[in-house]
């Protein structure tokens, strides 16, 4: 592929340009260890590195233009040098500009919240295909361009790889796409230069505050996705969430709300809930469907809405919903051999936790006992850990704190700080078994017919990382085997 720099900077606010606009472009890279001859090299800013340091090595390396918010001290002649005031935003049009702005050519819609981004979005992308129509999904589990199936590195790829996907989307003849739209992706101009004909936001609590420092900048994150939406687009909010009235400020695009509690545009209900399915209502159409728990409900209200919103038939969105599978280790559900149920789920904050243990207790009455095992990730959130640990001792019978990814940290130092949000009293009824697969084991052992095990946290995860290392472990695995040996 090649293109002329001045096509590829027709989006780009530029401060100064030293050298030839005319010169031909045959790749683009932020990374200086990919720089090859003819490149355009966009030195950005990092968290830990700043690539402007690399620009002499990418220079010797044949490149042909460099994106900077500094100009060297040392010129080359035949390097052409533009000078911008944000080289990440440069980046995410200058991206788009290469792959021929292939979000203009899709109906793209991207779902940004705490909990629910990559259910509503895997959701979304199931129905469509449903629908008989070829559709794109760009998710934390996975990224499928029409069937074929991409590893997720992170919720949003960086801005090539997200426009090369998207560009993928388009030459397999996909004619949606559905994405989770992190906070972080928010900050980072992720999703700058993209067209979007739609956004929804599912609800907001304590997450990410590692990176974001406050409540107030996490908000301030997932409001700039709706600020950044077109007339053209919509935006579907939970009406139950403050937050959500927040995101439809100064917001451009067509308003819309779903809710299970108050008069919305799209309204869900709840009739009977078991632990293997529900019987609902959407907009008054009542449906059995294979979720449990009030916030899978308040998710298929969005992909019902969404749906709708993209023009297709009501009616038949409502088929098709009640066929709908739960994603993996979203409320995955497994039976023991001995009679009692294992729950997989991906809960891995404070108001996810009791979302799912709320749901529990719904349906299980005082039929049964809950044991819950969970831990927190390390190099993340410490704040959330006492909260984490206190909301799960509220509402279980017993709890064993384990090891979640504990990356770089001690893990037995993480649940020291899950620990010390308890009581004493709730301190007799939970236990600390760093393993995390002796955990699990654990929790099997104390569990009677009609009892429900909850192994929250990593949900469809399929690795645990410990000291930067990432070892296989899937939770759903794990309880395979003990099922296995139950028999």
């Amino acid at each position: 592929m090649e293109k002329q720099l001045q096509q590829l900077l027709a989006h780009v606010a530029i401060r100064q340009v030293v050298g030839n606009a005319n010169v031909a472009i045959t790749s683009i890279t932020n990374d200086s260890r990919q720089a090859q001859p003819g490149a355009l090299f966009i030195a950005v800013k990092g968290v830990a590195v700043d690539a402007h340091q690399f620009i002499p090595q990418v220079v010797e390396a044949g490149a042909a233009a460099v994106v900077c918010e500094e100009l060297p001290a040392s010129l080359h002649d035949g390097v052409t040098y533009i000078k911008v005031d944000n080289s990440i935003i440069a980046l995410a049009h200058i991206a788009g500009a290469w792959y021929d702005y292939p979000s203009t050519k899709l109906k793209l819609v991207g779902v940004t919240g705490t909990n629910g981004k990559t259910s509503i979005a895997s959701l979304l992308y199931s129905l469509t295909q449903m629908m008989g129509y070829k559709a794109g999904l760009l998710s934390t589990v996975k990224n499928v361009v029409d069937r074929k199936v991409y590893p997720a590195k992170q919720t949003t790829p960086d801005h090539l790889t997200l426009n090369r996907l998207l560009a993928e989307m388009v030459d397999a003849g996909c004619d949606y796409a559905f994405m989770e739209v992190s906070s972080h992706a928010c900050a980072q101009h992720r999703i700058e230069g993209l067209t979007f004909a739609g956004g929804v936001f599912t609800n907001l609590t304590r997450d990410h505050l590692d990176f974001h420092k406050t409540v107030d900048a996490y908000i301030k994150a997932k409001k700039s996705f709706f600020d950044g939406l077109g007339s053209d687009a919509f935006a579907l909010v939970n009406a139950d969430d403050k937050v959500g009235a927040v995101m439809l400020q100064n917001c451009a695009a067509r308003h819309y709300t779903y809710s299970l509690r108050t008069l919305a545009d799209f309204k869900a209900q709840v009739i009977e809930e078991r632990l293997d399915g529900s019987t609902i209502t959407l907009n008054g159409k009542e449906l059995e469907v294979a979720f449990t728990g009030r916030f899978n409900v308040y998710n298929l209200a969005a992909v019902y809405g969404v749906a709708v919103l993209l023009g297709f038939d009501a009616h038949d969105v409502a088929v098709k919903t009640s066929l709908l599978k739960p994603v993996q280790g979203r409320f995955q559900t497994l039976r023991s051999p001995r009679g009692y149920v294992a729950v997989v789920d991906y809960a891995h904050t404070p108001d996810a936790l009791v979302n799912v243990l709320s749901t529990i207790h719904d349906v299980l009455g005082s039929n049964g006992k809950v044991i819950t095992v969970c831990g927190c990730g390390g190099n993340r959130d410490k704040g959330k850990r006492p909260i984490m640990a206190a909301e799960a001792a509220n509402r279980s019978h017993q709890v064993i704190l384990t090891s979640d990814n504990p990356r770089n940290e001690d893990p037995d130092e993480i649940i020291r700080e899950m620990e010390a949000g308890l009581s004493e009293q709730a301190r007799r009824h939970v236990l600390k078994i760093t393993d995390r697969k002796e955990a699990i084991k654990a929790a099997c052992q104390f569990a009677n017919p009609g009892d429900v095990v909850l192994v929250a946290g990593k949900g469809h995860e399929t690795y645990q990382e410990i000291n930067g290392v990432k070892h296989h472990f899937d939770d759903t695995e794990v309880l395979t085997q003990i099922f296995n040996h139950e028999q």
